[in-house]
């Protein structure tokens, strides 16, 4: 006999996950299906972000920046270090318990909040009586009922045409978070924030790393001053970047792939590495949702078609995360997710495009919310500028790390804040202060008159939004 239930959630991935819960939490009797599995087979919810994306590349970051200091930087405190090496096999090791203890949490949180967890693909197979009957194809096969049908899928890597993932030599996301040595060459097809993120790790390293990027800018989403910072600071350190190249042939043998392609003068140019990372961007998955079988609508690019409230063209299916339009971020799903739990139960849930944060974590991490300078030029709108280095700033120098600055932009007239910028230490962190801000549509010099504890980072936020009303007091 079916199981019934008033919300089924497909997918345990940030946006799935957090769905469930929330929906639980007001009441409705849930169940959230899973197929991820761990090396031996079991669930593993979570999704990419837990399983080979936000989590273990923030591991292995996390590491590998640990060495760095140590190869670089510990002699400036002081600290000698003899016999330095890198073992690779145990910084996976821990990525994987990392993993694993973000999958153990997530199952932990459904058992909690009373949701019932199913391991398995879920699909469609139809719709009848003012219900959704629901597959789950894995070890144990079920067949739900449910009033309610939150999608969250989530996406997979982009493929390049001709260059298959093989995760030995041409790898996506999932086999550069898994690699059991470092390559001495490594190449990055994509300069977006999985390709750096990855470079950056293998080049802390000791790996030769070079990105291929096809556009004729670097970082074309980011501001263009902290992208030409970024530029900077990345080739410094050894990431060598090709801007505006054209990818030929790529063919892989069992010790490694040579890509032909053409530079931005137009030359024929041949490249061998050892391994190649292809980061391209992502496409939703729906694949084996069965969409056809009740009529849910997909766009031409494979994603859910929804409103603003994440419903789509069928009643009571809501669809969120990278499976729809928007910005394809862990927290942008879970927002979506929490809203469309509270619109089920009646509630009015909000999720602001506006105000949702953006973070590469590379060294140094670069973070921003809101407009870029060009974006308001291109809008032909009013604003101010005002920024500050970390140079300036004491718990900065006194962290050894004084790269990069804070940029604020203001509304000409209005002094409300239209957009922050940060690329130095802790960026992550910073900008969750102008998040809330404009959150609550504060100006420029709200921040500039809160105080700011000394000596921190965070006093470059208020440095920066002084610096809009050109006084600034440390630079």
């Amino acid at each position: 006999m079916s199981q019934q239930f008033d919300v089924v959630v497909i997918g345990g991935g940030p946006g799935g996950y957090i769905a469930a819960i929330r929906a639980a939490q007001l009441g409705s009797k849930v169940a959230c299906i899973d197929e991820w599995k761990n090396s031996k087979g079991g669930a593993a919810p979570g999704g990419t972000c837990t399983n080979v994306g936000c989590i273990p590349s923030k591991a292995l970051l996390q590491s590998s920046e640990h060495f760095d200091q140590a190869s670089h930087h510990f002699a400036d405190h002081g600290i000698t270090v003899d016999g330095l090496k890198m073992d690779v096999a145990t910084m996976v090791a821990r990525k994987d318990t990392v993993v694993k203890q973000n999958n153990d949490g997530i199952l932990y949180l459904f058992k909690k909040n009373k949701v019932s967890f199913f391991h398995g693909r879920g699909s469609f197979v139809k719709a009848a009586d003012g219900l959704y009957e629901i597959s789950v194809a894995g070890d144990k096969p079920e067949t739900l009922l449910a009033k309610h049908v939150v999608i969250a899928t989530g996406s997979n890597a982009r493929q390049l045409p001709g260059a298959a993932f093989d995760e030995k030599q041409i790898l996506s996301n999932d086999g550069a978070l898994a690699l059991t040595e470092v390559p001495k060459k490594l190449g990055v097809i994509g300069s977006g924030v999985i390709g750096l993120e990855m470079g950056s790790v293998w080049r802390r390293l000791g790996a030769e790393v070079t990105v291929l990027e096809a556009l004729p800018t670097f970082l074309g989403a980011v501001d263009e001053q902290v992208a030409k910072e970024a530029q900077k600071i990345f080739t410094k350190q050894g990431l060598k970047l090709q801007l505006g190249v054209k990818i030929g042939d790529i063919k892989a043998a069992k010790k490694g792939v040579t890509v032909s392609y053409t530079d931005a003068k137009g030359e024929a140019q041949k490249a061998e590495f050892d391994k190649l990372i292809i980061s391209i961007g992502r496409v939703p998955n729906t694949i084996g949702l069965s969409a056809e079988a009740v009529g849910l609508q997909l766009d031409e690019r494979g994603a859910i078609v929804v409103n603003d409230d994440c419903q789509t063209n069928l009643p009571n299916v809501w669809a969120v995360g990278d499976v729809v339009r928007g910005p394809m971020l862990a927290h942008k799903a879970e927002e979506e997710g929490v809203a469309v739990a509270e619109r089920i139960a009646g509630q009015h849930g909000h999720v602001d495009f506006n105000t949702i944060p953006w973070v590469i974590y590379t060294s140094p991490e670069i973070a921003w919310v809101g407009k870029t300078e060009q974006a308001l030029k291109a809008e032909g709108r009013s604003y101010k500028a005002g920024s500050f280095p970390f140079i300036a700033n004491g718990r900065a120098r006194a962290l050894g790390d004084t790269t990069g600055f804070v940029k604020f932009l203001a509304d000409a007239t209005t002094d409300e804040i239209l957009g922050v910028h940060i690329i130095g230490p802790s960026a992550s962190e910073l900008i969750s202060e102008a998040v809330v801000a404009m959150s609550f549509k504060a100006s420029a010099e709200d921040i500039a008159r809160i105080c700011h504890a000394h000596p921190s980072l965070s006093e470059a936020t208020k440095e920066a939004a002084l610096a809009v009303d050109k006084r600034t007091l440390n630079f």
